[in-house]
């Protein structure tokens, strides 16, 4: 984070990079906060916390609101304060979820977290007790470093560096962001080892190469700090262009690590919940008291954002009941046809389940549709799928939903009305 400005450099730049990371960054913290409010646990708030905390400082780090704090407060430079207080809660809550993070081995459940275990809090709380001294050492050093004239959105560091509180109110600063950052990225390194391909591994591989890249922001900024109280000119670009560069970078890298694998969950559960659509349709048209309401409009299927897990979870529900529904109407024969053309299409088990189940409820939904009468229980044919874990049901019905109306479908379904 960069604080303040010197005269002939461009603040609009500053603004801009500083806005938009930390509108962006608050955007993922309410994302975390709402899976925090749907399922509670410590590990969520920390994130939260480790991701609001940072997104603040840059918000009030723009020069613009910079200037406005200070003069809404009568201060000035007191927004630097406020920006550094909100990088080193980030430090704070980033040490805390370096201890709370279970290594994939060591895990009970999906959970990358676990705060629960005595010896975790320990941990956690020696770190915070370093915080809970050093904060108000920092805030006692600055305010009585006399550091409020003249107002520097952009160059705080470099000009009152040469006074002693001052300096060692960035020294602490530094060395606080510098550790956790260190920290963070160890921790995410190491874990992200031992985790499948996949969006989590790339998401905590992206925090630890952002908490790197973010070091060269310390790096710079203690260089041009000591240069500065030993009246050394020539460096301050290292602190008003060379870190703020570091920073802005980390921190676009760290909130794509927490976000991606957010957004990728999302973007799954919404891929799930469209592709269902025409199961859940021919499940509907067979009995529609199975839903809880109408089927949506195609807009409103496209523009569902919101409680894509609900939703999804429910329509699932919804496809089961309509599957009993209609499995009187199956008829022995499709099943027999489509597995075999599943198997001289060389399918895995997966598909060739969903294959078959495809057909036999697309047979039983028109069969229904005609008037056809029920089979006697005996008489009715076992599907596959049916029995399947919940963790992999949702995968299975999907894979029905794709291959309803698939040529191998069609072909199944030809098959079997042949050789009726």
């Amino acid at each position: 984070m960069s604080e303040g400005g010197a005269s002939g450099i461009s603040e609009a730049p500053f603004n801009a990079v500083y806005l938009g990371i930390g509108t962006l960054a608050w955007v993922v913290a309410v994302l975390k906060l709402r899976a925090w409010r749907r399922d509670p646990s410590h590990g969520l708030l920390v994130v939260a916390v480790t991701i609001a905390a940072p997104a603040t400082a840059f918000v009030v780090a723009s020069p613009v609101l910079y200037r406005l704090i200070d003069r809404l407060t009568g201060r000035g430079n007191l927004a630097t304060l406020l920006v550094y207080l909100g990088i080193t809660g980030f430090s704070a809550a980033a040490v805390v979820l370096a201890r709370m993070w279970t290594p994939p081995k060591e895990r009970t459940n999906s959970r990358v977290w676990d705060a629960a275990t005595g010896a975790t809090w320990r941990q956690a709380r020696r770190r915070l007790a370093v915080f809970a001294v050093l904060v108000p050492v920092m805030i006692a050093l600055f305010f009585t470093g006399g550091a409020d004239s003249p107002e520097t959105p952009l160059t705080f560091d470099t000009t009152f560096a040469t006074i002693p509180q001052i300096a060692v109110f960035l020294v602490i600063y530094q060395a606080l962001f510098g550790f956790a950052l260190l920290d963070i990225s160890r921790v995410c390194s190491g874990h992200a080892s031992g985790l499948p391909y996949g969006w989590l591994r790339r998401g905590i591989r992206l925090i630890a190469v952002g908490g790197l890249v973010a070091c060269g922001y310390v790096a710079c900024k203690l260089i041009a700090i000591g240069a500065a109280f030993a009246e050394v000119d020539g460096v301050e670009w290292l602190s008003t262009a060379v870190g703020p560069a570091f920073a802005a970078l980390g921190a676009v890298l760290i909130t794509a690590g927490f976000a991606g694998p957010a957004v990728a969950a999302w973007t799954r559960r919404r891929r799930d919940y469209q592709a269902l659509r025409p199961l859940w349709d021919l499940v509907y048209r067979a009995d529609r008291r199975l839903a809880l309401e109408a089927p949506p409009s195609a807009w409103t299927e496209r523009l569902a954002f919101r409680d894509l897990e609900w939703r999804t979870a429910r329509r699932g529900l919804e496809i089961r009941d309509g599957q009993l529904t209609l499995r009187p109407w199956v008829d022995p024969a499709v099943v027999t046809a489509a597995t075999a053309v599943a198997e001289r299409a060389r399918l895995d088990d997966g598909d060739r389940a969903a294959l078959i189940v495809a057909a036999a409820l697309r047979f039983a939904g028109e069969a229904l549709n005609a008037g056809t009468p029920p089979r006697p229980r005996e008489d009715q044919a076992p599907l596959p799928g049916l029995d399947a874990e919940p963790g992999e049901e949702r995968a299975h019905l999907v894979r029905v939903a794709r291959y309803l109306y698939a040529p191998l479908t069609g072909e199944a379904l030809a098959v079997a009305t042949a050789a009726g």
